[in-house]
């Protein structure tokens, strides 16, 4: 299997875009001897989501305990008799804050923002998915685009996939409504030893909910952009980070680190959109390289420091994922993988973006970028306010 890497004891596969993803996938879960658990934030009602909801029948059908946990808003539109069916082949599918009234809406239209946005997938204890691909077609429906979204997971073989396994079933758990406090010290203890070997393992499992793990992955991009040297590669379809992170690059630039920026091109989302354009004349201030995807929709979530750290994954370096989402993220040190993460990034920096110059903007989309900016801003402050 091509980019392959052997890394600390564990064998990790780089997938790009669902055409490498889904068809291991569905190999690896018609392999499973035992039990498959996958969460994810999109699983459409499409052909790779009846790839892969065949598959998952399958393996139900053969015994295999299979756990499907779907966010309840990603996943909102997928129809319920597709969960009838895997529910009748034996499997069993949970919702993460399924959204069930017009009145449930409007009493946490704000807390509703929480949502699960992490993509893994656990086969066996040995198999282990971890990136950003939903269960949705490669190539997005309508429109002029007849390229796959560009994004990445990561297949890991090895000790980590036990550590999935065990993240996975503490959250399956806590949405069935099954009750914490029996385990809680012992999961604490658990969690305490596994940051522990972190520290020193070249591939680590990085975690954000609102309990424990708040700031994890984003402590992670900030030891790494702090100690840079040379070379910073960023691609992320949603860029709107804290001051710390932004300052944290901006400083990197000036003290002579090449800083990368591979970002949306397409307007996907307008007000995400605008409100990261307000961020650009910083930037690019500073010596920053911004580039536009523009061959189809960005949705990676990467970045590689030094060529020798690192990270794919879910989480976004914007508040809903900073300060809102459950995400998941890989940490890699080790110079083969991270150089061939790069030579992917780069390539579609330079076959698939456009590098932004420094322009002046109309005046009305000036406003309207700081205007956005201001909003999503204000979201943000209201809900981290609210009770999780």
């Amino acid at each position: 299997m091509k980019d392959t890497f052997r890394v600390g004891g564990q064998r990790l596969t780089l997938l790009q875009n669902g055409e490498r993803f889904f068809p291991q996938l569905c190999a690896d879960i018609d392999a499973a001897q035992h039990r498959v658990q996958i969460e994810t934030y999109i699983f459409a009602a499409d052909e790779t989501g009846r790839m892969v909801l065949q598959a998952l029948q399958r393996a139900a059908q053969r015994e295999v305990a299979v756990r499907l946990l779907l966010d309840g808003f990603g996943s909102a539109d997928l129809p319920q008799a597709w969960i009838d069916d895997l529910r009748i082949a034996g499997a069993e599918v949970a919702w993460f804050r399924r959204e069930i009234s017009a009145f449930t809406l409007r009493r946490s239209r704000l807390r509703r923002l929480r949502r699960l946005h992490r993509k893994l997938v656990e086969i066996d204890g040995e198999i282990a998915y971890i990136g950003g691909i939903n269960i949705v077609n490669d190539i997005p429906e309508g429109g002029d685009i007849d390229m796959p979204r560009l994004d990445f997971t990561v297949r890991v073989q090895g000790r980590l996939a036990r550590e999935v396994q065990e993240t996975m079933r503490r959250l399956w758990f806590s949405t069935r409504w099954v009750t914490l406090k029996k385990r809680i010290g012992h999961w604490r203890a658990r969690l305490r030893e596994a940051q522990k070997q972190e520290a020193d393992t070249p591939v680590a499992l990085l975690l954000r909910d609102n309990l424990r793990h708040r700031h994890d992955i984003e402590h992670a991009y900030l030891e790494a952009i702090r100690q840079a040297g040379r070379e910073i590669v960023l691609a992320h379809a949603y860029f709107l980070p804290g001051l710390a992170i932004r300052h944290a690059l901006q400083e990197a630039a000036q003290r002579g680190v090449r800083v990368v920026l591979l970002l949306q091109g397409r307007v996907e989302y307008r007000l995400q959109h605008y409100a990261t354009l307000a961020l650009f004349g910083q930037l690019l201030q500073s010596g920053i390289e911004i580039y536009e995807y523009r061959a189809s929709y960005l949705h990676a979530k990467v970045a590689v420091v030094d060529g020798k750290w690192a990270t794919v994954g879910s989480s976004n370096l914007d508040p809903f994922s900073l300060l809102l989402a459950r995400e998941a993220n890989l940490v890699v040190r080790d110079e083969p993988f991270a150089r061939d993460l790069r030579k992917q990034v780069l390539r579609a920096v330079e076959f698939d973006a456009r590098r932004v110059e420094m322009a002046r903007r109309s005046p009305f989309v000036s406003l309207l970028a700081h205007l956005s900016y201001g909003v999503i801003r204000m979201l943000v402050y209201l809900l981290v306010r609210q009770p999780h």
